[in-house]
């Protein structure tokens, strides 16, 4: 009976069931705030490299 008496696993599981919590409750935010964060940030790769090399092309004018 000694094994009954035996909480080394104990632990591990609490930690497992916390960050289980903790993953929900992140997605679950994730899931809420999608429609703001599409709506407020858009993100486009293209426009963003394009503003990059201007920053950089004005720059060089300056500097040169």
């Amino acid at each position: 009976m000694e094994f009954l008496k035996d909480e080394g696993g104990q632990g591990a599981a609490e930690y497992i069931l916390l960050f289980g919590g903790v993953i929900v409750i992140a997605i679950a935010a994730l899931l809420i705030y999608r429609q703001y964060i599409d709506s407020s940030l858009p993100i486009s790769s293209s426009a963003d490299a394009q503003n990059a090399r201007n920053s950089v092309a004005s720059n060089q004018q300056y500097s040169g």
